[in-house]
C-alpha cells in the first residue's frame, strides 16, 4: 500500500522552510495555528471581495507570517497586479485595518507587506486557481490541465504533475485523472518540489486539485 506524505513537510529543514515563524508554549500552540489560519483566510476573503477585475483570480502565491512579542509581520506574495498593488499604501492600510478588527490584541500590532512574484505561473497555488476557474466555466478538465502546463513553459521549471479527483465532468462515479510533463522526483529530498492542494466546489460536488512542480535540484 502506498504511503503518501506532503512533499513540503517531507523536505522541511533541508531545502524547504516554514511559512510561519513563531514560538509558543505547548498549551498555546493550537491557538497560534488557528490565529494563522484566520489571518490567511481574512486576507484571501478581502482580496476576493475587493478585486478590480471580474476574472476571479486572487493571484496569491503564499502568505508568510512572522510573529514577535509586539508585532505580527505578514508578507503576501502576489503573482498579478491587483487592488493591493494598484491602490498601493491605501489598499494595504485598508487590508491591515480589516484583519486587525478580527483580533482583539492590544499588545501586538499588525504589519502587512506585499512582494511581487516574477513568474506567477511557476507557482502551484496560482496554477490550481486557474484550473479551478476553468472547471467552474465548464471547460473540459483535460483542456484545462493541458493549458495550465502550457502556461508553465514560460518559467524555468523541470517538470510538473497535475491531478484532479472527484466527480469529473459530472459523471456518477468519482475518479482520479492526472497528467505529467517532464520529471517530478518526489522521493528525492534534495529536489525542490513546490506543491499545493486546492479544493473547488462545482454544481456536481467537490473536486480536489493537486499540483507538483519540480523547480530545481540543489
Amino acid at each position: 500500500m502506498g504511503q503518501k506524505i506532503n512533499p513540503l513537510g517531507f523536505r522541511l529543514g533541508t531545502i524547504q522552510s516554514h511559512h510561519s515563524f513563531w514560538f509558543a508554549q505547548p498549551k498555546n500552540y493550537s491557538a497560534g495555528l488557528q490565529e494563522d489560519e484566520k489571518i490567511r483566510n481574512n486576507i484571501k476573503n478581502y482580496v476576493q471581495k475587493n478585486r478590480r477585475t471580474s476574472s476571479g483570480f486572487e493571484g496569491i502565491a503564499r502568505i508568510e507570517i512572522q510573529k514577535k512579542i509586539d508585532l505580527i509581520q505578514v508578507i503576501i506574495y502576489i503573482g498579478f497586479p491587483n487592488l493591493l498593488i494598484e491602490g498601493q499604501r491605501r489598499g494595504i492600510e485598508e487590508l491591515q485595518m480589516n484583519v486587525q478588527k478580527e483580533f482583539h490584541s492590544v499588545n501586538r500590532r499588525l504589519n502587512i507587506a506585499i512582494k511581487r512574484v516574477e513568474k506567477p505561473y511557476g507557482q502551484p497555488n496560482i496554477l490550481a486557481e486557474y484550473i479551478a476557474l476553468q472547471l467552474k466555466n465548464r471547460v473540459s478538465f483535460r483542456k484545462a490541465m493541458k493549458k495550465a502546463i502550457e502556461l508553465t513553459e514560460q518559467t524555468d521549471i523541470k517538470g510538473i504533475q497535475v491531478q484532479i479527483a472527484g466527480r469529473i465532468d459530472g459523471k456518477e462515479i468519482a475518479r482520479v485523472e492526472w497528467i505529467r510533463e517532464g520529471r517530478v522526483p518526489l522521493q528525492t529530498i534534495r529536489a525542490k518540489i513546490d506543491y499545493c492542494s486546492y479544493t473547488i466546489r462545482t454544481i456536481y460536488g467537490v473536486l480536489g486539485i493537486k499540483i507538483w512542480i519540480f523547480v530545481d535540484k540543489d
